[in-house]
């Protein structure tokens, strides 16, 4: 069985201000940003909508690189969401839990890998299915360790 590591979310009523600025930034050739800042944003509005239903939730394996989800990835994942069509899930599925796109296809009904390496498995005993929740965002590291370090350091 796949050992998964669920992080608890914190208080609901936390807020996380961050500055928001009006500016996009290209991502192609540079020009000057402006220091206009637009507001403070609360981060958490974005990432946990339902807070109380909400867990996070670090990656194994490449089976969605293709959706640009990786091994050491961390997904906030709600569970008040219903799972529907096109939507990337955490299910667990035979006792094994895995991330995967959950499709319709005619009749049926599919977990899909984004990886043509990994197969797709077609749902068709509901019972051996549980889906845990939706994936509502991925969190990248784009400095190798940082996030493995700082959850480390929480214990």
């Amino acid at each position: 069985m796949t050992t998964i590591e669920l992080i608890e979310v914190g208080d609901p009523t936390t807020t996380l201000w961050l500055p928001l600025f009006a500016t996009l930034v290209p991502a192609g050739f540079p020009s000057p940003a402006s220091d206009e800042l637009e507001e403070l944003f609360d981060l958490n509005r974005i990432l946990f909508r339902h807070p109380e239903a909400t867990y996070l939730i670090r990656v194994a394996g490449e089976s969605m690189k293709n959706a640009e989800i990786h091994a050491g990835d961390l997904l906030a994942v709600d569970k008040h969401l219903e799972a529907d069509h096109n939507h990337i899930v955490v299910a667990v599925l035979e006792g094994e839990c895995t991330v995967k796109r959950l499709v319709r296809r005619g009749a049926s009904w599919w977990l899909q890998a984004e990886n043509p390496a990994y197969p797709d498995y077609e749902i068709t005993d509901t019972e051996s299915l549980r889906i845990w929740g939706v994936v509502t965002h991925v969190v990248h590291e784009l400095i190798p360790g940082k996030l493995t370090a700082l959850l480390r350091s929480r214990d």
